[in-house]
């Protein structure tokens, strides 16, 4: 009875997550800006993700501003590379961020699991208003797999144990971030990795809204994911849309 009422309770979080998240449609009447992308401001810089996202923006030659609470833990060096300290859920910190930049790479995440908390949606909501009032268009934006129409394809452990379990309270915060964003007229994307890993880059993954898998667990390093997602400054295949990405 026991597991029984474990897996129905994991299948409603899903079909929640599912009903909460967006639904990759794209918008036929979204028209690119075309504007020329040079300049790109990292959100959640100091963490595994935004730190390749900071790391490979920079070998790729764009001039990056890393937006960190905390300066020291980023240890990365460029004379492209600015640093600012402020907090996401300052409004006034994110516009002066913001302000001067052609694109947003937000990577907005945190470890305390079971502690209720609204950093990524509020975090992001300041990032919208700042983008939309300084005129800065592009979005990028990872969240998970397992959300809107990637609900399920997580495995079924991801699905059966690891949302329910581990990641509810951290999963709602992330459905509340998409709709945020979804709800936008940005030229956005929203990228969907499967478990993130500390691997190398291979530069060779799956991309897609059906990528993911209902039965296996799906990865993604880290170094990948930023591949992909600065990937989607200049490639207008998936704006508005949510595609997962695995190896």
């Amino acid at each position: 009875m026991k597991v029984l009422f474990f897996l129905l309770y994991g299948l409603v979080l899903t079909l929640t997550m599912a009903r909460r998240g967006v639904w990759s449609a794209k918008a036929a009447s979204l028209k690119p800006s075309g504007r020329k992308i040079s300049r790109v401001l990292v959100i959640g810089a100091t963490g595994g993700t935004g730190r390749e996202l900071v790391q490979q923006a920079l070998e790729r030659g764009y001039e990056v501003t890393a937006f960190v609470r905390d300066p020291a833990r980023l240890q990365v060096t460029d004379p492209k590379l600015k640093i600012v300290r402020g907090d996401v859920l300052d409004s006034a910190a994110v516009e002066a961020a913001v302000e001067g930049q052609d694109a947003v790479l937000s990577a907005l995440g945190h470890r305390r699991l079971w502690v209720p908390s609204h950093v990524q949606a509020e975090g992001i909501r300041n990032v919208i208003a700042a983008m939309k009032k300084k005129g800065v268009r592009r979005l990028v934006c990872v969240t998970a797999l397992g959300l809107g129409n990637s609900a399920g394809r997580m495995g079924i452990i991801g699905t059966f144990f690891a949302l329910p379990v581990a990641l509810p309270i951290y999963f709602w915060d992330k459905s509340r971030q998409e709709q945020l964003i979804g709800a936008s007229d940005l030229e956005w994307v929203i990228v969907r990795p499967g478990v993130l890993t500390n691997g190398a880059k291979r530069g060779r993954y799956q991309h897609g809204v059906h990528v993911g898998s209902y039965i296996w667990p799906t990865w993604s390093s880290r170094a990948d994911v930023a591949d992909f997602m600065l990937a989607q400054l200049t490639d207008d295949q998936y704006l508005q849309t949510a595609p997962g990405m695995i190896w």
